[in-house]
């Protein structure tokens, strides 16, 4: 019989020590999954605790070099780093809500300085929660006018031409904004891109009447033909900046920018919320804009 033969015996042997034999675990399950560890913890904690904290600002409309804006709010963020004991903080400044929510996506910055219609249009989706209020000099937003040369009531307006630079967000204005006075669609819309044009756009007659912020009225004076304008509407007062937190700004961040928010604008701060245009921080509770997020919905 060749040596490589097997007997019926022998074949049915081999075929049982193969059945019969414990299978080894792949490679690939072997190892039962990791469990975070208080050193695992602790590790990701020291590289949050050594990253910039990240914010963002959004002052829709805002007016101005934003180029110069981002430098005043640079040395704000250097202030509020130092106080509260972060190595460092870095953001950006945006007019337009739209390039802030790609920036938002990608920095996942930790808090915010928004303009109130930005913060209602983008709370929900980033989980955004109020901890202050501040007024913002001249930024404009914390109130809006209805104004016009030609006539002397609001309902005058209704069916004609209006101005506005501030129609991007056509749900802010209506169901926040006017407070049931009228909608956009009660005009003939006229937009605009800049401040300052609209309110040339009623003295040029290309528009009867023209929806502005309060920074705008108070440049209607320094206008040529601004004094012809008056208001024959006007909203309620409004926030000019919410502070925010992220849904994903880890708690001790949160907790310590809360206890500190008071005081952004005093001692070495002062300057830098001067040249930022932010003054007096207040803290709200956490439902302080309720009814004005039930309104808007989304």
């Amino acid at each position: 019989m060749a040596a490589s033969a097997l007997t019926p015996f022998a074949l049915c042997s081999s075929l049982a020590a193969l059945l019969l034999a414990p299978v080894a675990p792949s490679v690939a399950h072997a190892a039962a999954p990791t469990e975070p560890t208080a050193a695992t913890d602790a590790a990701t904690d020291a590289a949050t605790d050594a990253a910039p904290v990240g914010f963002v600002v959004v002052r829709e409309n805002g007016s101005g070099s934003a180029s110069a804006a981002q430098s005043y709010l640079d040395t704000v963020f250097a202030s509020v780093a130092k106080r509260n004991g972060w190595p460092s903080a870095e953001g950006k400044y945006f007019t337009k809500r739209s390039k802030a929510k790609a920036y938002v996506e990608e920095a996942k910055p930790s808090f915010g300085f928004l303009s109130f219609g930005a913060y209602l249009g983008m709370r929900k989706a980033h989980d955004l929660k109020p901890i202050a209020v501040a007024d913002a000099g001249a930024a404009g937003g914390a109130q809006f006018f209805i104004v016009t040369k030609e006539h002397v009531t609001i309902d005058q307006c209704k069916g004609k031409t209006l101005a506005s630079n501030h129609a991007a967000d056509e749900r802010f204005i209506d169901a926040v904004v006017s407070g049931d006075a009228f909608d956009l669609g009660d005009f003939q819309l006229v937009s605009t891109r800049r401040p300052v044009q609209t309110i040339k756009a009623v003295i040029d007659g290309e528009a009867e009447c023209a929806l502005i912020d309060d920074s705008q009225l108070m440049a209607m004076a320094k206008v040529e033909g601004g004094a012809m304008l008056r208001p024959v509407w006007s909203s309620v007062e409004l926030p000019a900046v919410v502070v925010v937190s992220f849904g994903g700004a880890p708690a001790k961040q949160v907790k310590a920018f809360t206890s500190t928010v008071e005081k952004l604008c005093e001692d070495d701060g002062r300057a830098a919320c001067d040249a930022a245009g932010l003054e007096s921080p207040r803290k709200v509770a956490a439902d302080a804009y309720a009814k004005q997020q039930a309104a808007y919905g989304g």
